[in-house]
């Protein structure tokens, strides 16, 4: 699909370069930088900004969290009823039944009422203290500082430098650039809310959205630091991210060229047509004037961070019944039948001829990514740290996972079935265990 090659002209007129602006860009994005990706040492404790204050809240007040918790999966469960989604699709109304199961399972660990199985250590106590109350607490908080990473001009800024690599690596248009970072940084339902609103635009065609869909919409960073957390890899965090996110659009960039995607419709949503306009010349003036664009009519700070930490809730109420239905049903699964041992012995060969340690239990922990992104990290959570590091990487690339990413994608109007879904997540895996390995062993 060719794509117009008329020149966008720089404004002429009027500064773009304003004080107000120029601080607004510069600084937030600064702040949002150092919070997600500058380590730090507060109590003998290397890590992240972000990994303090969540540490911190979770050190102040453990005795509210699980209540805490408890009723943000209350009112997750309700959201879908109070807002009439439920049942608006088959995914939906499966999904809204999961998380009333969610919330059956919270009041009983909670309250410390219910089957011991439950309660052994690998379960409930796993799921609640390990998954749900760390993700409670740092997804609103993470919200707050994306508000600063992803509000002020930084994405429009990466993604009018990055135009010139996305179409010849990615097949996608240039903007798709911040469909791409604004799911790594910020979540893959922000990211899926762009690809749809962009899609519907005229500016992507089927195949565009559908490889952005199931190639960009990745976890967020905010939740790369729960599975590193649990992996132990937060003494290498940012070693675990770039490596991360290398391969995960590496694996993109192969997935584009074989089937399914490569074999996706090419036409417009409803035939509307609005292809991208190429930038040829001034590329960093361009990137400037857009980022000071969005820098001039982004909101408030206070007003930006308010939606963004609301925004955060909804996110949460949203995965954390999720987390704790389909999650258990993962493990449940995964420790006491051989499904996923089954499914698993797809990735065998591959994590056996790698020489992954432990390959068994590193096909097995392939496999249940599928049903829920932080069920691997249970399962190898005492495996070598070449293991670790593998599934560690493996959890974000992979990208597709029934507790949530699915449903989100199905929920947009970008046509994608589940049977080519699970065909990518298959590639993905395979893929990312084949890029990542060597890196592991070479790195580590």
């Amino acid at each position: 699909m060719e794509t117009t090659e008329r020149q966008i002209p720089l404004e002429q007129g009027k500064s773009p370069n304003s004080s107000l602006k120029v601080f607004k860009f510069i600084v937030y994005s600064i702040i949002g930088i150092f919070t997600f990706f500058i380590p730090i040492t507060i109590n003998d404790s290397s890590t992240i900004p972000l990994d303090h204050l969540v540490t911190f809240v979770q050190q102040a007040v453990p005795a509210a969290l699980p209540y805490y918790a408890l009723l943000v999966i209350l009112f997750g469960a309700i959201y879908p009823f109070v807002n009439k989604s439920w049942n608006k699709n088959a995914v939906n109304i499966v999904l809204s039944f999961f998380k009333i199961i969610g919330l059956v399972f919270a009041i009983s660990y909670v309250f410390k009422i219910g089957p011991a199985w439950f309660f052994e250590p690998g379960m409930g106590p796993f799921l609640f203290d390990k998954l749900v109350i760390p993700v409670g607490v740092l997804v609103p908080i993470g919200a707050v500082f994306l508000a600063l990473l992803a509000g002020y001009g930084l994405l429009e800024f990466i993604g009018v430098l990055l135009q010139p690599v996305m179409r010849p690596i990615w097949k996608t248009p240039g903007r798709s650039a911040i469909d791409a970072v604004a799911s790594f940084v910020g979540s893959y339902s922000i990211g899926l809310l762009i690809t749809n609103k962009v899609f519907k635009e005229g500016k992507y065609t089927i195949k565009e959205a559908t490889i952005i869909a199931t190639g960009f919409s990745t976890v967020s960073a905010t939740f790369m630091i729960v599975v590193a957390k649990t992996l132990g890899l937060m003494d290498i965090w940012n070693m675990y991210f770039w490596v991360t996110l290398v391969v995960t659009f590496a694996v993109t960039a192969i997935t584009v060229r074989i089937w399914p995607l490569n074999r996706i419709s090419e036409e417009y949503y409803q035939g509307n047509a609005n292809p991208e306009e190429v930038i040829k010349e001034k590329r960093l003036q361009h990137a400037w004037k857009q980022a000071m664009d969005a820098a001039d009519n982004s909101l408030p700070i206070f007003k930006n961070i308010v939606s963004n930490l609301k925004d955060g809730f909804i996110m949460t109420m949203a995965i954390l019944p999720s987390i704790l239905s389909v999650g258990l049903l993962g493990l449940v699964l995964a420790e006491y039948t051989p499904v996923f041992d089954i499914i698993g012995m797809i990735f065998y060969p591959f994590t056996w001829i790698l020489q992954i340690p432990d390959p068994m239990l590193a096909a097995k922990a392939s496999a249940v990514e599928v049903a829920e992104m932080f069920l691997p990290a249970g399962l190898v959570a005492e495996a070598e740290l070449i293991t670790r590091f593998v599934i560690g990487t493996l959890s974000v690339s992979a990208v597709i996972f029934f507790s949530s990413l699915v449903p989100c994608i199905l929920s947009t109007d970008i046509p994608i079935s589940i049977p080519k879904l699970l065909v990518i997540w298959i590639e993905r895996t395979i893929l990312t265990l084949i890029i990542v390995t060597p890196l592991a062993f070479l790195l580590l």
